[in-house]
């Protein structure tokens, strides 16, 4: 018969090498538990505030940055440069290659499948080009820039992302004091 203690170490050691949790968990589960919760609160306050039941697919880039703004609190990545400075450019490049779309089929005959598709990668690289030249790097806001070439939008729909990214940015500045990097 096997020993029960024995295969409880086996299989302890064999999460320790798989790397199933990582390390810091075990020392920090409160600290997780906690940061977490207050991302998952974070934006729901935020969803409730924009009633951004619309637009689901540009909103969903929140999601992600809410993700870095509180795993990675003491981070670069999480800076308010970084998080906002990185939406208003995904912002005006998905804007900017969405009108260009729209012009392309209205005016150029060309498709709105084809448009849609070269213009929503066009927006997606010059988002990348324009946040690693002016170091605001965010990719979520890469996403942004794709979304609003491939999803319909309009002035509310502007305003309520920025006003999200905004509203996350201040309330994850707020707590940093009390944040740790979990990642």
């Amino acid at each position: 018969m096997s020993d029960p203690a024995a295969s409880s170490g086996r299989i302890t050691a064999l999460v320790r090498r798989l790397r199933l949790v990582d390390t810091k968990f075990g020392r920090n589960k409160a600290t997780y538990l906690i940061q977490s919760l207050l991302m998952t609160v974070t934006i729901l306050v935020v969803l409730l505030a924009l009633d951004a039941v619309s637009q689901t697919v540009l909103i969903a880039s929140l999601g992600a940055s809410a993700f870095i703004a509180f795993a990675l609190p003491q981070r670069y990545a999480s800076k308010p440069r970084y998080l906002v400075g990185g939406y208003v450019v995904g912002t005006l490049s998905g804007c900017g290659l969405s009108l260009v779309a729209t012009l392309l089929v209205l005016e150029g005959g060309v498709d709105i499948r084809t448009a849609s598709l070269v213009c929503g990668a066009l927006a997606t690289g010059l988002a990348f080009l324009v946040m690693t030249t002016t170091d605001t790097e965010h990719p979520p806001a890469a996403a942004l820039a794709l979304g609003y070439v491939l999803n319909s939008w309009d002035g509310t729909t502007i305003m309520v992302v920025l006003a999200g990214i905004v509203s996350l940015s201040a309330i994850k500045e707020l707590l940093r004091p009390r944040l740790m990097d979990l990642v």
